[in-house]
């Protein structure tokens, strides 16, 4: 057994507490004990404050290599989407599990001990199978391992260039060929005790109607989190409607994609009956705020849709920024910018959101919370740092929720196992460079 105190714990909802024991034995937490005057003899001190893992419900790893590049240019998510598919092209299985590796570990040290992977580019150059189908699926579920992390791996169908397109170029390493092919190949996807394979797909424009159905049973036959871009753009959502006469929601929820199960990203771009639609069936949102604004997509009705029975979740997407806290007060500050009013979200919820919300959402619904029975992943941010000096008890949860930043983040554990220590990786030494090396390559 591991014993760990925390000086100060979240244990969910508005209260914070002092003095927690957190026992754990192997890679789950057999009971937690509130109140302690102080560390028990040998227990492992977590100084500051410590609240579950936090979970990226959407990540497209390869897009950390594009920060500090595609911010010099102007234009639109479409001008942005051509450099994108450039790195696409020059990923190799290697080269990807050398970045998602460094990636991964990036997110360890910001306190994400949950990756949901948004993964599409499947095959070889020109679209040809590598001699193991899922080469590169399997890199990523490897660099996750590497970097102490869980991972659900959101295998996605996309399978046009556009309503009626073809792909072309870079797309064609997408490509099954249709949603039987696709799903052959996902199901030989291993899972495992910190992997979940899930499945996606990419966007409306990209499948159409009948292969929708195929991977939305896919993914219901298993029990698998299905997750899909929806709404990002004005120009699909008037695209889907010419085609077919109904909006991406609408579309999807015809083919079976809705449902508690389901996660659309972004979302950014509904109608009220959209909004009713999702909240309706239970699908879950995960918004992914620093993408939004760096690809001046919009601000999503994120309130709206809560308040229709939407579940919140929340993702670093294109990783311009790694950092949960800031996209968990994002939505939040966003929402204030569009109606000019303040208090849309307690504190509580957004971590609610970068924690259980995150988890459910890429099929962990037991992991997010530090009770007994729980698997032990949990974060500890530090207080005495620039940015969280002067907190007080009755305002922690906001203090690090509108406040503290990844940089914040000291230790780390997942499934019981320490990661992180002091802002130090411990399997990963300098993740910087690590990056820099993986990066190179996709220039």
């Amino acid at each position: 057994m591991t014993v760990f105190y925390a000086d100060h714990a979240w244990l969910g909802g508005d209260a914070t507490v002092a003095g927690v024991v957190i026992e754990v034995q192997g890679e789950h937490v057999t009971r937690v004990l509130p109140g302690q005057d102080g560390p028990p003899p040998g227990a492992e001190h977590l100084r500051g404050f410590t609240v579950p893992g936090l979970a990226n419900a959407h990540s497209h790893a390869f897009h950390r290599a594009l920060r500090g590049h595609t911010q010099r240019e102007r234009g639109t998510f479409w001008t942005w989407r051509e450099q994108m598919y450039r790195a696409a092209a020059r990923l190799t299985p290697d080269g990807y599990h050398a970045l998602a590796r460094a990636v991964y570990a990036e997110m360890a040290l910001a306190g994400v001990t949950c990756v949901g992977e948004f993964h599409y580019v499947h095959h070889d150059t020109g679209g040809r199978p590598y001699a193991s189908p899922n080469a590169m699926g399997e890199a990523l579920i490897a660099a996750a391992a590497d970097a102490g992390i869980r991972i659900t791996l959101l295998d996605a169908c996309y399978l046009r260039g556009g309503f009626g397109m073809p792909l072309e170029g870079p797309q064609l390493r997408f490509d099954d060929g249709d949603a039987a092919a696709w799903a052959r190949r996902v199901s030989s996807l291993p899972s495992g005790p910190h992997v979940r394979i899930g499945a996606a797909v990419h966007s409306v424009r990209a499948v159409p109607p009948e292969e929708i159905r195929v991977v939305a049973a896919w993914a219901r036959e298993r029990g698998a989190p299905l997750h899909f871009h929806l709404s990002e753009q004005v120009a699909e959502n008037e695209a889907c409607m010419s085609a077919y006469g109904r909006t991406p929601a609408e579309l999807l929820d015809e083919n079976g994609a809705l449902g508690p199960l389901s996660t659309a990203v972004h979302a950014t771009h509904l109608t009220t009956a959209d909004v009713e639609r999702l909240g309706a069936s239970g699908t879950g949102v995960c918004m992914c705020p620093t993408t939004e604004r760096d690809l001046a997509d919009g601000i999503g009705p994120a309130r709206a849709l809560a308040e229709a029975g939407a579940p919140l979740s929340l993702g670093s997407d294109s990783n311009a920024v790694v950092d949960l806290l800031e996209e968990a007060r994002g939505v939040e500050l966003d929402e204030r910018l569009a109606t000019r009013r303040r208090g849309h979200w307690r504190a509580a919820d957004l971590l609610d959101a970068a924690t259980r919300g995150g988890h459910a959402s890429l099929g962990w619904p037991q992991v997010g919370r530090i009770e007994a029975g729980a698997p032990a992943d949990f974060v500890t941010i530090a207080l005495d740092t620039v940015r969280t000096a002067g907190w007080s008890p009755d305002g922690l949860v906001e203090t690090v929720v509108f406040a503290a930043t990844a940089a914040d983040v000291r230790d780390v554990v997942v499934a019981g196992r320490r990661i992180v220590t002091d802002g130090r990786h411990l399997a990963v030494g300098d993740v910087p460079a690590a990056l820099s090396a993986a990066i190179a390559p996709l220039r």
